[in-house]
């Protein structure tokens, strides 16, 4: 089968088309026909190499989400899936690649009427924004900063924000352009990458304390968005596709000490597979129905990978970049 391997960690050209043997389900398993992959900032993230003190190898198949048709059960999976339209999660890698194999407990079944390019778009990324507004203690009437609002995480972010009656949805981005893009999603502060409002805002308001921010970005400005916490303030880290933020970043709470502001990190790792499965398709279902909205920055052939990374270190990218195993 056709897959995409990381032949070299750094830039982009380091993506290479291969043949590799076709997956098998193990024991608990399922293969799955991949229709549509979804491509997340994580992958940059580990393709640059950014991640290399956890592990991962040079021909690894990146990517992590996909959907597609169950096409074989590994022992102990019940046949019934086989023929069923899936979203399938396959861990830090696995998912670039004609066929891809997945846990029983990390698939969910597609509604009737949602599209596997959209399925890759909220599959993930809804459920991280998500428990990461939950893991910040987020209610009603509070202030939300999302920062690194133009991807896929961000979007679902501020749309769910707004939903459950955030006081201010505010979003850091790059153009004035995103900006009006991201309003019609719910934000209703626009603030330039920086967190400040950017020169020729249309709007008066200006940027003030948060009691939230759900930071995707990190690398070296993360500190900056600490001071920008309200009393009781709390910013979640989802994510790193800027880099590790400096060493001694803990230092800034410290010297608000009085405000009792907090900082943690998130990941969905640490939520119960079976709560993790029915937000998903609650999500998915949602999206079905056009409450949530899966905003897809391009579809590319499968061995277009290394454009779409491309595109995500030039910041090209507003939502996600879907790859097709369609010719």
């Amino acid at each position: 089968m056709r897959a995409v391997q990381i032949r070299r960690f750094g830039d982009p050209s380091g993506l290479e088309v291969t043949e590799v043997p076709d997956a098998m389900a193990g024991p608990g398993q399922v293969v799955i026909a991949v229709e549509t992959i979804g491509v997340g900032g994580v992958d940059a993230v580990i393709r640059r190499g950014t991640l290399g003190g956890f592990g991962f190898r040079e021909g690894l198949i990146p990517g992590s989400e996909v959907a597609g048709v169950v096409e074989a059960v590994g022992e102990g999976v019940d046949g019934g899936w086989i023929g069923r339209r899936v979203w399938g999660f396959t861990g830090t890698g696995g998912a670039y690649a004609e066929r891809a194999v997945a846990r029983l407990d990390d698939i969910t079944a597609l509604p009737a009427g949602l599209s596997a390019v959209d399925a890759v778009a909220v599959g993930s990324s809804a459920p991280v924004a998500r428990f990461a507004l939950a893991h910040a203690h987020f209610s009603a009437g509070e202030s939300v900063l999302v920062r690194g609002a133009a991807g896929s995480i961000g979007i679902a972010a501020v749309e769910l924000a707004a939903t459950a009656g955030a006081s201010t949805v505010a979003v850091t981005t790059s153009s004035t352009e995103r900006g009006r893009r991201l309003q019609k999603l719910g934000a209703t502060l626009v603030l330039d990458r920086n967190g400040e409002a950017p020169a020729d805002a249309e709007t008066d308001a200006a940027a003030s304390d948060f009691d939230v921010v759900i930071d995707i970005v990190g690398g070296p400005e993360l500190p900056g968005f600490l001071d920008q916490l309200a009393p009781n303030g709390r910013l979640v880290s989802v994510g790193v596709v800027a880099g590790m933020p400096p060493a001694d970043f803990g230092m800034r709470l410290l010297q608000s000490f009085q405000r009792s502001r907090s900082f943690a990190t998130f990941s969905l790792d640490t939520v119960p597979i079976a709560d993790r499965n029915t937000a998903r398709a609650e999500l998915l279902a949602a999206t079905a129905r056009g409450e949530l909205h899966a905003v897809v920055h391009d579809v590319l052939s499968l061995t277009a990978a290394a454009d779409a990374h491309r595109a995500m270190d030039r910041g090209e990218v507003f939502g996600r970049i879907v790859l097709t195993t369609e010719p």
